[in-house]
């Protein structure tokens, strides 16, 4: 009766800009001898309805009929729809179905959403088609660079390979306060290998200076925290990523600062006049405090993170306005900002915060953290406006996490494939080329745990602490990871690994899954595997924009087809522990496997339990020859391939790495 994914029904599908006219058909039985239907379009702002009538515009076959009309929003918003139609049983409506299709019925109360975003709305285009790398910046890499004004009550461990200390204090209190000594000059140190993985945007952790280790208790945004560097680290970390063709992305966290902070000042650390220590200092405004000073707002109630009123003027200016953390960071060399628990931001600092980075830089990159839909997302009793065109570029892609662990783990791959679509429906196309797909991050276990380890639901710490994968679980999770990062690198959006994922790291919730990336022992084989699927986002085309088709989503098993005018793969993998045969589009038939095997000549490929077949079709007229993936094509393209082995094989020994490529430029 109607399908708001399938252009027969809808054109265009998907996110519209305002003023764009959506056609709209729909498919009525002509048993119901059908004399009246009408599209009823509710503005979510607004609540009004406006109802549009249809026109009956022909036969579809022998025993249907066609009913179309055409609608567009003037102004950018969310908008529900259903179809009333008038029959000889009565008025019935169509609501929502499954899958985007209709249902007539005689009562319902799902409806269709058609997201309108403002026309001129504009994201970065640098990041599309490439890799983002999130970085724990004390657990990557130390340089062993000396540090000055480093805070005397910090504790770092003698061992890089030792855990990350989760016991509380002989207070009870669970401090944060133990450092490895990463810092950015590390980072730096390490830019050809993330090079080698194809990386293009570093996305690193909070990098301000705090008092704890994670660093979202911001004590000062004006400067490097000592223990990561100074300000000329930052800045050449920037310049040689830039030559690298990598970009820089900053956490902001400006929901809350901390209470050890020159701003607030609690503890007494700074010689200033903090908002708890005098109703007379310049940062009081900021705070919200019932009865001052130790009656105040905290972030989730923790006592060490007091809430800041972005609305309030003053820190507005200082974090958005002309020469404020924004700008002041961008001309620094940073490409952007990831906006921490961005939905407890307000609409208008957001906005603020987008004219402020795209005045310092049109293409800075405003990237936000929502865990639901970010289309349709609610919080204190408002619909949220993240997508719409004056807030954020885009946003971390938790939905589609939860398909690709839950398709592994063996929830239904029908609804797993739902979530993917309901995504792509709901998000405007700008958005979607940037999405950050990540399966893991500093806020969730270790993708390899979550596949295959014992959920951890009600287990305290110390359970955590002492639980880890049999060898057994081990060996099946890296299988599923391969999946995983299959499924992350050829969905819509950019592929983020969490540092140490492609390294086989493990462990459940922070701290554990913060451990150190364990240079010299990383999982070979699963290393290369990551590196191959750099490769293949930097060779096709259609993982940059392209189209995503679901084929198959039943049984454990799973295929999808991203294409655009240049080249198209598809995708089947089997999560299941049996092998399965599926026979695809006969357009498949010579495509090229760039992993699992080709088809047979019946277009028939077998997966193997826990196994993926990837296939790809070139369309350019100029491509011939095998599709070349690790086979460089260019001279330029040959030297890089040559670094890559020279920086995978002597990561340990920079003084032959150092000669070699100082030989390589020579030639």
């Amino acid at each position: 009766m109607f399908n708001s994914r399938n252009p027969v029904f809808r054109y265009p599908t998907g996110a519209v800009a305002n003023c764009l006219p959506v056609h709209f058909k729909i498919d009525m039985p002509r048993d119901l001898r059908c004399s009246a239907a009408r599209l009823l379009v509710r503005d979510d702002s607004t609540g009004k309805i406006q109802a549009l009538d249809m026109f009956w515009c022909g036969m579809n076959g022998d025993n249907h009929e066609w009913w179309e009309c055409h609608f567009a929003a003037q102004k950018p918003g969310l908008y529900f729809y259903h179809f009333e139609v008038t029959t000889w049983r009565g008025i019935l409506n169509l609501h929502k179905g499954f899958g985007g299709d209709g249902t007539v019925m005689g009562n319902g109360n799902e409806e269709w959403q058609l997201t309108v975003y403002d026309r001129s709305f504009h994201t970065p285009d640098w990041l599309a088609g490439g890799i983002m790398y999130q970085i724990f910046p004390d657990r990557f890499f130390s340089s062993g660079k000396p540090k000055a004004n480093v805070p005397t009550d910090r504790r770092l461990h003698k061992n890089w390979q030792e855990k990350p200390e989760w016991q509380p204090d002989s207070k009870g209190e669970v401090t944060n306060s133990d450092y490895f000594g990463g810092d950015l000059a590390g980072i730096t140190k390490k830019l050809d290998y993330l090079k080698s993985l194809g990386v293009t945007c570093l996305y690193l952790n909070p990098i301000f200076e705090a008092h704890s280790n994670h660093r979202y208790n911001t004590a000062n945004y004006e400067k490097i925290d000592p223990l990561l560097g100074n300000e000329e680290d930052f800045c050449i970390l920037c310049q040689e990523a830039g030559k690298r063709g990598i970009h820089v992305l900053l956490d902001g966290v400006f929901s809350h600062t901390g209470s050890d902070s020159i701003y607030f000042n609690r503890e007494g650390r700074y010689p200033v006049q903090g908002a708890y220590n005098s109703k007379e200092s310049p940062y009081y405004p900021w705070y919200n405090f019932q009865n001052w000073p130790d009656d105040y707002a905290c972030w989730w109630g923790f006592k060490t993170l007091p809430n800041v009123t972005e609305r309030n003027p003053a820190y507005n200016q200082y974090i958005n306005g002309k020469g404020g953390i924004i700008r002041r960071w961008i001309a620094a060399g940073a490409s952007g900002w990831r906006l921490d628990v961005a939905d407890e931001l307000p609409d208008e600092f957001l906005a603020h915060l987008r004219t402020a980075a795209k005045i310092e830089n049109p293409e800075a990159l405003v990237l936000g953290e929502v865990w639901e839909d970010a289309s349709n997302k609610s919080d204190y009793g408002k619909r949220r406006k993240f997508l719409l065109g004056d807030e954020l570029d885009s946003v971390m892609n938790y939905p589609f996490r939860n398909a690709i662990l839950g398709f592994l783990r063996g929830e239904d791959p029908a609804q797993m494939m739902e979530i993917i679509l309901n995504v792509l429906e709901n998000y405007p196309p700008q958005v979607i080329r940037l999405l950050m797909n990540h399966i893991g991050t500093h806020d969730t276990e270790r993708a390899l745990t979550a596949l295959v380890g014992e959920p951890v639901a009600d287990h305290d710490r110390q359970w955590q602490a002492k639980t880890h994968l049999t060898e057994e679980q081990r060996e099946l999770g890296l299988k599923k990871m391969k999946l995983a990062s299959l499924m992350q690198y050829t969905l819509p959006g950019v592929p983020c690994l969490y540092y140490g994922d492609e390294a086989g790291m493990e462990g459940y919730k922070d701290p554990f899954n913060r451990g150190t990336y364990p240079w010299g022992t990383e999982n070979k084989d699963l290393l290369a595997w990551y590196r191959k699927l750099g490769k293949l986002r930097r060779i096709l085309s259609c993982l940059r924009e392209g189209s995503f088709v679901p084929l198959n989503a039943d049984d454990h098993t799973m295929v999808y087809v991203r294409e655009d005018s240049v080249d198209a793969i598809l995708v089947a993998l089997n999560a299941g522990e049996n092998p399965r045969t599926l026979y695809l589009p006969d357009e498949w038939r010579t495509a090229e496997p760039v992993f699992g095997e080709a088809p047979d000549r019946n277009c028939g490929v077998i997966l193997q339990p826990c196994g993926a077949t990837a296939l790809v079709r070139q369309k350019h007229p100029s491509v011939s020859g095998p599709f070349p993936l690790g086979k460089p094509e260019t001279p330029e393209e040959a030297v890089e391939s040559i670094k890559d082995k020279i920086m995978e094989n002597m990561e340990q020994d920079p003084k032959i790495k150092n000669e070699l490529l100082n030989f390589l430029k020579k030639i």
